[in-house]
């Protein structure tokens, strides 16, 4: 941790949606230049979603990349294209601006779910104030959103008076390898900033803000066993075979950690027999067995997801000691890959959503508590919690339908978001601590 603070907020009840019921003119500007950019702001939203950028479509993905670049340009960023041809993927926006005050590094994401193949192509206007696109909340809104709080804190005459940093992934939604590349301007821009926050559409709803986002990896458990005729099986010359030893594994895996709370581990793929191979992806598999012989070899393929660096270690360590406890003439190992490492629900973190609580209630927008963890999977800001004082996610356009066809963005939140993240902003740089 850089820095450790404590501030102390005053609630106030008496706001509307219109302005704050304090007389700060600084937070009024913010709040008025965010209504009269508002269409605007749409246009620019339209323009994203319209575009393909499906994780794979790299000149989509880039094309996206421009849009914002050019409008980052406009507000004096620095800005640059990493290229992502060393992770195989098409790369990521980078800006920055300023070299005092707060340093506060803001994240999206360009890339879709969407192929290019994808019948789920535009924009469309729906009753209701929504709109139905591919990326709107997931995550082009939370793209525009972060533009549009920029512009609304340079009106304001705030952006002058703090370091910024922006990235903007390409490869959000199918991460490129080698992680350690493909993560390392996130890495890199969370270790310069005090404060992260992301602008995914958390679990959609405006009530909600992520200070917890679980892991997400994988494990691989290899089992042998000695092959013989299945009328011998049990003798202790022979054993118990790979099927068995793999069985006692799995079951003591469920029974010793599935009532850890926000811990889940999932076996996804499962193959066994005399003999197995893998025939295309880590996905496809083949094996060859017979009821009459004794099982050879097991292959399992899961996942591992955990709320705090200090679980996942735990988790892991358990998980390692079942799988050495062997049954007779059996053998089998567990390796784990990294993958998304854990954002846990910090303190610095809860102090963060209070401050973004009391300004939601000052404005009229109700009150503001943390997602479930087991509602948030893992984004680009797990990356970076470890490394920045706070760390807050979900501050992106709602909606519903994420990763499907029927993906709506609810545009009622739309400003809504950019008010209450640009105050926060505006106020975390008022603290003495980032003076």
């Amino acid at each position: 941790m850089k820095k450790f603070f404590v501030f102390i907020l005053f609630v106030t009840l008496t706001g509307s949606a219109c302005a704050l019921s304090t007389t700060d003119a600084v937070e009024n500007k913010i709040l008025r230049h965010i209504d009269s950019q508002e269409a605007e702001a749409v246009m620019l939203l339209q323009k994203a979603v319209n575009i393909n950028s499906g994780t794979m479509n790299f000149a989509g993905v880039k094309k996206v990349g421009g849009l914002f670049i050019n409008e980052l340009n406009s507000l004096g960023f620095e800005t640059s294209w990493v290229d992502g041809g060393e992770f195989k993927r098409a790369g990521h926006l980078f800006g920055k601006r300023g070299d005092k005050g707060l340093k506060i590094l803001l994240i999206g994401h360009l890339d879709t779910v969407f192929a290019k193949e994808s019948h789920f192509q535009s924009y469309g206007e729906l009753p209701g104030n929504k709109l139905k696109g591919p990326g709107t909340t997931d995550m082009k809104g939370g793209d525009v959103i972060i533009i549009y709080i920029l512009r609304a804190l340079q009106a304001a005459g705030v952006l002058d008076n703090i370091s910024v940093q922006v990235v903007m992934t390409g490869d959000e939604e199918s991460r490129g390898t080698p992680q350690s590349v493909a993560n390392k301007i996130l890495i890199d821009s969370a270790k310069w900033a005090d404060v992260a926050l992301g602008f995914e559409d958390g679990d959609g709803d405006p009530k909600t803000a992520v200070i917890s986002r679980r892991s997400a990896s994988r494990w691989t458990l290899n089992v042998t066993g000695k092959p013989a005729h299945s009328s011998q099986i049990f003798r202790d010359d022979i054993g118990y075979g790979a099927i068995f030893e793999a069985s006692r594994i799995l079951d003591q895996f469920r029974t010793k950690l599935s009532t850890i709370p926000n811990l889940t581990f999932n076996p996804g793929l499962i193959v066994g027999g005399t003999d197995i191979a893998q025939t295309e992806t880590v996905s496809h598999w083949s094996a060859f067995g017979k009821s009459n012989v004794i099982a050879q070899s097991v292959m399992v393929s899961g996942g591992i997801r955990a709320v705090s660096p200090e679980q996942l270690v735990m988790a892991r360590q358990e998980m390692q000691s079942i799988v050495t406890a062997n049954l007779t003439h059996t053998k089998a190992t567990l390796v784990f890959s990294d993958g998304y490492p854990p954002m846990a629900p910090t303190e610095e973190n809860k102090k963060l959503l209070s401050m973004y609580n009391i300004i939601s209630l000052e404005l009229g927008f109700g009150e503001v508590v943390a997602v479930d963890p087991r509602r948030a999977g893992a984004a680009d800001i797990s990356f970076t919690a470890e490394h920045v004082d706070m760390a807050m996610d979900g501050l992106g356009l709602m909606g519903e339908g994420g990763h499907t066809d029927e993906e709506i963005a609810d545009m009622n939140t739309f400003t809504q978001q950019m008010k209450r993240s640009a105050l926060l902003i505006y106020r975390l740089s008022s603290l003495d601590e980032y003076r």
